[in-house]
């Protein structure tokens, strides 16, 4: 039998001290998980989609966040905060609190494949991503090798994937109407 942590954190209590704290951490119904740090690569990686989306989003009403914006997702038996590496939102935002550190409606998140988050990144936490309505699409980019993946939810709430493996590669954000080249969300990198 798996032993419980001695402490649950309320949620509150977890948004308290996470906003105060030196390091990130995730919550998960009461537990929280302490973050790793990240790479050169993973962070140049990073860099490249905020500024490709960001130029391309300037004139809309959308707002691109880096690693800091923490996404909330609840259900009955779910709640968790967690910290995508690139979250895109369109219209309105919803966020948990004044405080706008937390979002509620997502319409595309990407995550930086790392040796130790990977199977995480492609497992659990995009199951988790899943359960939030808005949504739209799920891209993993891998930080060591030229591989981008793309999860896209349709109108009957399945998923199609797509994989991009050429430099020449253009990857489209439908849900946004953005094109990013993976020559350019490799620069710097490979």
């Amino acid at each position: 039998m798996t032993a419980q942590p001695a402490y649950l954190l309320s949620e509150a209590e977890y948004l308290q001290r996470e906003r105060q704290a030196e390091f990130k951490s995730e919550y998960l119904n009461g537990e929280v998980y302490a973050m790793a740090g990240a790479s050169r690569e993973h962070n140049q990686i990073s860099t490249n989609f905020v500024v490709s989306l960001g130029a391309q989003l300037l004139e809309k009403p959308c707002g691109v966040y880096s690693s800091d914006m923490k996404v909330r997702t609840r259900t009955d038996k779910i709640n968790k905060f967690s910290y995508p590496d690139v979250v895109v939102t369109c219209g309105d935002e919803q966020f948990e609190d004044e405080s706008g550190d937390v979002l509620l409606n997502p319409l595309v998140i990407i995550e930086v494949l790392s040796a130790s988050t990977e199977a995480y990144d492609r497992g659990l936490k995009f199951f988790h991503y899943q359960l939030l309505p808005s949504l739209q699409e799920y891209l993993l980019v891998a930080q060591d090798y030229c591989r981008v993946e793309k999860y896209q939810r349709q109108a009957d709430k399945q998923w199609v994937y797509s994989e991009f493996h050429d430099m020449q590669d253009v990857v489209e954000i439908s849900t946004l109407q953005c094109r990013v080249r993976v020559a350019d969300i490799y620069r710097r990198v490979l």
